[in-house]
């Protein structure tokens, strides 16, 4: 199987999905608490309906308070949809870098200032919905009744918590999330504003957007959403 740099730097799989609505295709970090408080996510959609490719980092700070960061206009971007829930967003150069096959460095510029190394693993339990997911029928992605299956996977043998594929953003728009690959955050430390963000580490409560939840353990996938209201 390829490896993540690999589905990452491929741009030309990333196609926009067919149906109505906002559709977009990329990857990302869906979420990672540390043991600071903080919360990190990343969005690289290489392709969307609404606009450009872009890239946005989202960050919660440990009183609870969201900024998205993106470089693209808000309106193309992730605020478009959980803008009601965050209290600033900014547009700035983000740049990722690829440093081998399973590592990558993301990186803010001011105002929002955040250094974020991720390194990725596979683990028995990626593997198995893995080999899953690319066995099931195209026809099958974005049934309610695949979403809640993986949902329940999620929860159980990966052990992200709660997680919902389906629901309402804040700003009122019906999301569909489809992690068609996914791999495990196996090590990650990040800087923001020049403070260590600690560990990877659950939250003792599970942060969430809407009906959006951040997983309690880091999880890349390769990506298709689709978001309607």
């Amino acid at each position: 199987m390829k490896e993540p740099r690999d589905f990452a730097q491929s741009i030309g799989q990333f196609a926009i999905p067919d149906g109505s609505g906002d559709r977009f295709s990329g990857y990302a970090v869906i979420g990672l608490p540390f043991s600071s408080g903080h919360v990190l996510a990343l969005r690289r959609f290489e392709v969307s309906s609404v606009g450009s490719a872009y890239t946005s980092v989202w960050h919660r700070d440990p009183e609870g308070r969201w900024t998205f960061h993106q470089n693209v206009p808000p309106e193309q971007s992730c605020p478009r949809y959980f803008g009601a829930a965050i209290t600033g967003n900014t547009t700035e150069q983000i740049r990722i870098d690829w440093t081998d096959q399973r590592r990558l460095g993301v990186t803010v510029d001011a105002p929002g200032e955040i250094v974020w190394d991720i390194r990725l693993a596979p683990t028995l339990a990626t593997r198995m919905m893995n080999t899953a997911a690319r066995a099931m029928p195209s026809s099958w992605w974005g049934k309610r009744s695949v979403l809640s299956t993986m949902e329940t996977a999620s929860r159980w043998i990966l052990g992200t918590g709660e997680m919902k594929l389906t629901g309402y953003t804040p700003n009122g728009q019906v999301f569909t999330g489809i992690p068609r690959l996914i791999w495990s955050v196996a090590e990650s430390r990040a800087t923001i504003r020049g403070v260590d963000a600690g560990a990877p580490a659950p939250l003792p409560k599970q942060a969430m957007l809407g009906d959006f939840y951040i997983p309690q353990r880091g999880i890349f996938a390769i990506v298709t959403s689709v978001l309607e209201g």
